[in-house]
């Protein structure tokens, strides 16, 4: 099944983090599919979004997260069952119960320096399309947040995901990572790599002629492929990233055109998905029992 979605832009500050975020739960929320997001920026910023901060550091310390999958793996040759890393009970949105995570820590820039040291670059590419593999199959849609910047290791995802995503804000220097990415991506084709599945403008300006002259800009160019839904700049949007020790309802939490607008990406992004994959009917089986339990 091809499933896997790499969300990245060599550009830092065009929201990627808070769209896997609203992706994420309205993919689990709205449409009652299983998603995984795999954190593999070292800022750990969407598992901060996905759980409380004491969770989370809880999972680092217990060597729980992707950095020590990785490194066991990768570093020390050992077999380990991926699932005992992924984390159910996730998000504080009470009707995404089919939101899971493979949460992140800061030492992953360290990993990635010591797979460089050893020159592991080709054992890395292996682990991670091996993870790919087992996680297709079990979710309905995986979802990568890979970190600005092409990182050993967020090369491996572009090259061994499904396909890509490429969130921009609609200005010069957005627009100019997308290009360093699109350049970047047509170097070596014989080693592969994810499928663009399109360009999504985030925080746009709803009132600025000049957000606007990018967005159609970026519209008039076929390789970019734009999503029609842009995700405006409001403060909701903002305000979802911060994750509460309260469950809340989908709605409260995506209210108004903000929720409106992630609604309609979402179903862009899932049509596209069902396109270029034949819309396969079957259904994957449920999520690993013995996942580890986030006290969110």
């Amino acid at each position: 099944m091809r499933n896997s979605i790499a969300v990245m832009n060599t550009k830092g500050g065009v929201g990627k983090s808070t769209l896997v975020l609203a992706l994420a739960e309205t993919i689990s929320a709205y449409h009652g599919k299983n998603v995984l997001v795999i954190d593999s920026d070292a800022q750990a910023s969407v598992s901060s979004m996905l759980m409380s901060v004491s969770s989370l550091y809880k999972l680092q310390s217990d060597g729980a997260t992707i950095v020590d999958y990785l490194h066991a793996r990768v570093l020390k040759g050992q077999v380990i069952d991926w699932p005992k890393y992924i984390v159910r009970n996730v998000s504080d949105v009470d009707d995404a119960r089919s939101l899971f995570l493979l949460p992140s820590d800061m030492q992953l820039t360290l990993l990635e320096r010591e797979v460089s040291k050893e020159n592991l670059h080709g054992r890395l590419r292996e682990v991670i399309g091996e993870l790919l593999n087992g996680v297709r199959r079990v979710f309905d849609i995986v979802l990568i947040d890979c970190p600005p910047g092409l990182s050993v290791l967020t090369e491996c995802w572009l090259r061994e995901a499904d396909f890509h995503v490429s969130p921009t804000k609609a200005d010069y220097v957005s627009v100019c990572g997308l290009e360093v990415f699109r350049r970047f991506k047509a170097l070596n084709p014989e080693m592969g790599f994810a499928e663009n599945l399109g360009v999504i403008v985030n925080l746009k300006e709803a009132t600025s002629p000049s957000d606007e002259e990018y967005h159609r800009w970026l519209e008039s160019n076929p390789d970019n492929a734009c999503f029609t839904q842009a995700i405006p700049r409001m403060s909701a949007l903002q305000d979802a990233a911060n994750f509460q020790s309260y469950e809340r309802s989908y709605f409260a939490k995506y209210p108004g055109q903000v929720g409106s607008a992630v609604r309609a990406l979402t179903e862009e992004v899932l049509a596209r998905l069902a396109q270029r994959t034949g819309a396969a009917s079957e259904t994957p089986p449920p999520p690993p029992q013995h996942a580890s339990v986030a006290n969110a």
